[in-house]
């Protein structure tokens, strides 16, 4: 249970890390956003070493989480609905990330 909420955090600061310089190129705020934007995905990074795993099995689990967090993100920051093949798609991910993830627990 650590493990997934440690993926759930790392997923949090690669999307802030993306987001803030998507803000200043894409909606015109300020070039300082860049700097907390680096520190963030510098957070991130570090975030994906303290997993107990292979470093790519951790990458190919957390791809799933990733991809549950970009989609809850896109309903509570971006303020758009789910469609049903959002969904879906989650689904499919986080079923993957858990065959990877569960599977693998010896590792």
């Amino acid at each position: 249970m650590t493990n997934m909420l440690l993926f759930f955090i790392t997923a949090f600061f690669e999307i802030l890390g993306c987001y803030l310089p998507w803000l200043a190129l894409r909606q015109d705020k300020s070039p300082w956003l860049w700097l907390p934007g680096l520190a963030s995905l510098a957070i991130f990074a570090w975030l994906l070493t303290l997993h107990p795993h292979a470093s790519g099995r951790i990458y190919a689990a957390y791809g799933g989480v990733y991809i549950f967090a970009a989609t809850l993100w896109l309903v509570l920051v971006d303020k758009e609905r789910l469609s049903l093949a959002d969904l879906l798609g989650v689904g499919l991910c986080l079923a993957g990330t858990a065959v990877i993830y569960l599977g693998n627990r010896a590792d």
